[in-house]
């Protein structure tokens, strides 16, 4: 049993971190990052107080694969915490266009990665959210298709007719999925918490990125739902090559096999989900995210309050 319950805080991992792959407008440059296995790192120095949890920040590239993620921006951020002794999950987004301190001015969160990689990235958002963020998730897109393929699919409520052609995507990208609950593939989920508006912009989400954003939640509280049944436990070991291939992590295993055993605890209706407060606004020519600093102060203590927060100010 103990095994299967490292299997199921694996997958549990991976599905968290799954939409958060699923990117568009990023940059790509033909520079290697190769994944190194992080066992040396010491776990007495990975829980920074007296709780048991696990607290990271979770970036996605869309990369062909994660070692072709140097120089790219992330278009999806999200700071999740794990409390093992609870079961509870805490996953705060931020929006790609938040404007805040980046390399020493202000500039869109996303650019942090393609100027500075994870380090500028976990510098930015903890200056953003006021705490200090040492651990990291990076992954890439095709990690989303491997996990819903492994388990047979999933099932969702798309919100509305989604259609959308970009041939000049590596690879292509044709998005054409109907309104209504159905079953999604690997390659349909992927285009579903991809998906932002039609080529003409007459279909779309209201609330611009913010809406995306909520639909990745919902999709990865249904993808932890819908994978930790008990006729999907048994698949879980086939995704460990998945996690490997396309993680990059500096998360200790050893942390995550003594947390393993506490994995079954986890309740994906007991899952708190948040996007920091804020609003669209052009800047000249350029649309930012314009987040409300004493809002985000009172979001961030209420999801993250046993930390000292003191967000920067737009």
């Amino acid at each position: 049993m103990k095994k299967q319950f490292l299997m199921v805080f694996l997958v549990s991992l991976i599905v968290f971190m799954s939409v958060y792959g699923i990117l568009a407008n990023t940059v790509f440059k033909n520079q290697e990052v190769v994944a190194e296995d992080p066992l040396n790192i010491d776990e007495d120095d990975f829980v920074k107080n007296d709780k048991n949890e696990l607290i990271f920040l979770l970036l996605g590239v869309d990369a062909k694969d994660i070692r072709h993620a140097k120089g790219a921006r992330t278009d999806t951020i999200m700071l999740t915490r794990v409390n093992f002794d609870t079961g509870k999950i805490t996953m705060l987004s931020i929006p790609r266009d938040t404007r805040t301190i980046v390399n020493g001015r202000l500039d869109k969160i996303n650019a942090a990665h393609a100027y500075g990689g994870v380090d500028m990235t976990l510098e930015s958002v903890s200056n953003l959210v006021g705490f200090d963020i040492d651990y990291y998730v990076l992954l890439d897109y095709q990690i989303v298709k491997d996990v819903v393929d492994a388990i047979g699919g999933i099932e969702v409520e798309v919100p509305f007719n989604m259609k959308y052609d970009d041939p000049t995507s590596d690879p292509p990208l044709h998005i054409n999925l109907k309104k209504g609950l159905q079953v999604l593939d690997g390659e349909q989920a992927h285009d579903f918490i991809r998906f932002r508006h039609n080529n003409d912009y007459t279909v779309g989400y209201p609330e611009g990125d913010v809406g995306r954003i909520k639909t990745q939640q919902y999709f990865i509280k249904e993808l932890v739902k819908q994978t930790l049944t008990p006729k999907n436990i048994f698949k879980i070991p086939s995704l460990i090559k998945t996690y490997y291939d396309n993680v990059d992590t500096n998360i200790p295993l050893n942390y995550m096999l003594k947390a393993a055993t506490m994995a079954n605890k986890i309740d994906p209706e007991q899952m708190e989900t948040a996007t920091i407060p804020g609003e669209g606004q052009y800047i000249g020519n350029i649309s930012y995210f314009i987040y409300d600093g004493e809002q985000l102060q009172e979001l961030v203590n209420s999801m993250f309050g046993d930390y000292i927060v003191e967000p920067l100010v737009p």
